[in-house]
């Protein structure tokens, strides 16, 4: 099954080239979606893909946010009919790249494989207390208020199914940070879908900043529940 990993980027000029390297010989086509980086990501990224057969670059204008550069990310690899696994990745290293085949390997069997922190055999290195505690604590409240089983709903480490993309209505999804996540698993899983967890281990970058923010922590607490109030009235 032909693979795209699509990798959302800002200012990851010190990682991006070595991801590209690293997923080279994993089976898997790359799409970097850049934001209009002031550091030249963009730029670095046209090179890759002169170079590597492999690297497709979508640039747009702004930095809006996760989701909805994802999303562009996902129309522009639908748009190929021969794409039929789509995935997300961090450009930084959090997610091994070693680990891309066994989420596609997952997929044989399910519709959305999430790479796990939270199952057995998930961790997560390097991380303070504090962190922890707010990652694990979103995940769970996120479970909590949707209703579901999934242990890491705040991860951003996926393999879709194409036929998963279809069907969820991508126009519908409105989320800007790392609640995108939640809503995509959640949007799955009441769509009837398979969901399976990968455990992973994840791992903190050594090189950039951090894009965590303080409204996109407010985001997903107020997300969560508006999602199951949709569900709750068939608006989702």
């Amino acid at each position: 099954m032909k693979a795209v990993v699509c990798l959302p980027t800002y200012n990851e000029r010190e990682n991006l080239e070595r991801m590209v390297d690293a997923l080279a010989g994993k089976g898997v086509s790359v799409l970097v979606i850049d934001d209009n980086s002031p550091d030249g990501t963009g730029g670095l990224a046209d090179e890759l893909a002169a170079r590597n057969g492999h690297v497709a670059v979508l640039h747009r204008g702004h930095k809006e946010g996760l989701g909805p550069a994802y999303l562009a990310g996902f129309r522009r690899v639908l748009e190929d009919p021969e794409a039929e696994l789509v995935l997300e990745m961090d450009a930084d290293f959090s997610h091994d790249p070693n680990d891309v085949p066994r989420l596609i390997e997952a997929a044989h069997d399910a519709d959305l494989v999430l790479g796990s922190r939270y199952v057995d055999g998930g961790s997560i290195g390097s991380w303070g207390l504090v962190r922890r505690f707010v990652s694990a604590g979103g995940s769970l409240y996120a479970r909590v208020v949707l209703g579901v089983g999934v242990r890491d709903l705040t991860g951003g480490f996926k393999c879709f199914r194409r036929e998963v993309l279809e069907t969820l209505d991508l126009d519908a999804i409105d989320s800007r940070g790392y609640a995108f996540q939640i809503e995509t698993t959640y949007r799955a899983l009441r769509a009837g879908f398979r969901v399976v967890e990968v455990p992973i281990e994840f791992v903190d970058r050594e090189h950039g900043g951090s894009k965590m923010s303080r409204s996109i922590v407010l985001e997903a607490i107020w997300k969560v529940p508006v999602l199951r109030l949709r569900a709750l009235v068939g608006r989702l």
